[in-house]
């Protein structure tokens, strides 16, 4: 979730919130398998500078009747296929696509009347495709075709309805979801809750948070790196044996500009990819919070505003990010630094 610019008459963009007016609704606004290590990069840990971006193909356009398009979500099936959401999708209009990053085509498996999808997940538990609609607080569950919704989990959380923005799985299936309260008033409410696999418990586990935004594991399933989007922080969050913070701390302070911290992955040496909203790149950390590289889009393409989300191909260092702006929305790649793992896909 981030901040969008004003738009007129259909669609308006509170500042600070993600949220579009419809005259007829409410809503906000196989893959490769490479292996070794990225050619032409040096070893995981070495300091990369820039890394230039390709672009693989335009999935979308700007919408008329919200005036924009975002993409998020970049999660990979177990097939192959990449699944990515458009948050500002209007009812009717394709709200979760399918890639084929081989052939380069797109097709829509999923739209509705009512959700605005801001990030989508593989349930290592149920298989099914998980999705958090900010708009109305809740988590949405598909069969990988699509079909089948399912509200996972809606309701209040300790007496506040939740702005759920990005998921993590835990290896048993379990969610842990990026609470996003506050972002609209610029006050540090944002939360992280735990929700069981079954969506019958949900626990706060660490409140008092920056517009909680990205959120991932570790390479180990130790901790859980978040970021704080109007901070422009990334946090990290120690657990215990029960999945409860053992500990919390600043671990990386983000110098983004006019650009915030959006949505995170992380790859199989622990490092992380942290992505920016308000600049079409992604920073990369180690896990020690050295700066490694910025992924860069090239400089010839215009009207790209944002590179929200990563997805690294399972396995191999095939990069796809998702980069969004009033030129529409795009998936470019890149060599990642590591391989990919269930953490690096970005939201």
């Amino acid at each position: 979730m981030r901040r969008l610019p004003p738009r007129p008459r259909a669609a308006r963009a509170k500042a600070g919130l993600l949220a579009i007016a419809f005259a007829f609704a409410f809503a906000i606004a196989g893959c490769g398998t490479e292996s070794g290590a990225p050619g032409g990069l040096p070893a995981p840990g070495a300091t990369t500078g820039t890394i230039r971006a390709q672009k693989v193909m335009q999935l979308t356009r700007t919408h008329e009747e919200t005036g924009m398009t975002l993409l998020e979500g970049s999660a990979f099936h177990p097939d192959g296929g990449l699944f990515v959401v458009d948050v500002t999708a209007p009812p009717g209009k394709p709200k979760v696509l399918r890639v084929d990053v081989r052939r380069k085509t797109v097709r829509a498996v999923h739209t509705d009347g009512r959700g605005a999808y801001t990030s989508a997940q593989f349930s290592p538990y149920d298989g099914r495709l998980y999705l958090t609609d900010y708009a109305h607080g809740e988590i949405v569950s598909l069969a990988p075709d699509g079909g089948d919704p399912q509200t996972f989990f809606a309701g209040e959380v300790d007496g506040a309805r939740m702005n759920p923005d990005d998921i993590a799985f835990d290896e048993k299936g379990h969610l842990y979801v990026s609470d996003s309260r506050g972002l609209s008033e610029g006050a540090a409410h944002g939360r992280v809750v735990r929700i069981d696999r079954e969506g019958g418990k949900a626990t706060v586990l660490a409140d008092g948070l920056a517009a909680t935004n990205g959120i991932s594991f570790d390479e180990a399933y130790r901790g859980l790196w978040i970021s704080e989007l109007t901070e422009n922080r990334i946090s990290y969050l120690r657990l215990g044996e029960g999945g409860e913070v053992a500990s919390r701390h600043t671990a990386i302070r983000v110098d983004g500009g006019i650009a915030q911290t959006d949505s995170i992955a992380v790859d199989a040496e622990g490092n992380l990819y942290q992505g920016l909203h308000g600049r079409p790149a992604i920073v990369v950390y180690d896990r020690h919070g050295e700066r490694l590289a910025t992924v860069e889009v090239p400089a010839r393409a215009e009207g790209l505003e944002s590179a929200t989300n990563v997805a690294i191909t399972p396995g191999g260092t095939k990069a796809y990010m998702t980069v969004s702006g009033p030129g529409g929305g795009y998936l470019y790649t890149f060599d990642a630094l590591g391989k990919g793992t269930r953490q690096s896909n970005g939201g």
